[in-house]
């Protein structure tokens, strides 16, 4: 059984909503990054980056949410385009333009946004501005397809649901949707499908803090704050 380590961020639930889809029998391991549990040397053995999701198959450990969905889907079978060099070309491409572009850009939009300390609105501005415009490149790749390789659904439309979750909240407003109405015609597809819905229920299996607290930034940001 795959042991899953594991909390609601947006990367772990890329790899939630992948599990859940396959079929595969896995242990949930919740990781409380509020309460510094990522810092826990179980989990810097794993993943010496102290992040989740991580998982554990056998003898097999991989770190990073993007590395797992591919591992998997090898793994499975599943999930993937035509096994062809050009189908294979643009999965990984559309991959990575996830791993390297949506996901740090939207992490910064959220950071800076909610939870960076003052003076911050130069690093609002930037990582808004950047965050709409990755997401506007999917609006645009979506307009004529139901999912981002075309007709199949891959694990990069899973990437991209885990971070797609979040468009209201990084982008400050309920209407961010609204300048994006083909990623939320494929997000609203995406989130109804009964592994979405399951994964999605995760945060009803395990209790997380929810108070962003001078301990909880303490492990968050230890740059700005020392824990007590």
């Amino acid at each position: 059984m795959i042991k899953f380590y594991y909390n609601l961020a947006p990367n772990p639930m890329k790899v939630a909503l992948f599990l859940e889809e396959s079929g595969l029998p896995y242990e949930a391991i919740p990781i409380d990054s509020r309460k510094g549990e990522q810092f826990s040397a179980a989990l810097t053995a794993l993943n010496p980056n102290n992040k989740v999701p991580v998982i554990q198959d056998g003898e097999v450990t991989v770190f990073d949410s993007n590395a797992i969905l591919l591992y998997l889907a090898e793994k499975t079978g599943t999930f993937l385009p035509e096994q062809t060099p050009v189908a294979r070309g643009e999965m990984l491409s559309w991959l990575m333009f996830v791993a390297t572009g949506i996901g740090p850009y939207s992490g910064q939009a959220v950071h800076f946004r909610h939870f960076a300390p003052e003076p911050k609105e130069y690093a609002v501005g930037r990582y808004d501005f950047e965050a709409r415009r990755h997401y506007g490149i999917f609006d645009d790749r979506l307009a004529d397809r139901p999912y981002v390789l075309g007709e199949t659904y891959t694990i990069v439309d899973m990437a991209l649901w885990g971070w797609s979750r979040m468009v209201p909240f990084l982008l400050g407003t309920p209407e961010a949707w609204a300048t994006m109405p083909h990623l939320k015609r494929w997000f609203d597809d995406i989130s109804a499908r009964p592994a979405a819905v399951r994964a999605t229920a995760l945060k009803d299996r395990h209790a997380f803090k929810t108070e962003m607290d001078s301990e909880a930034r303490g492990h968050m940001f230890r740059h700005i704050v020392t824990p007590a």
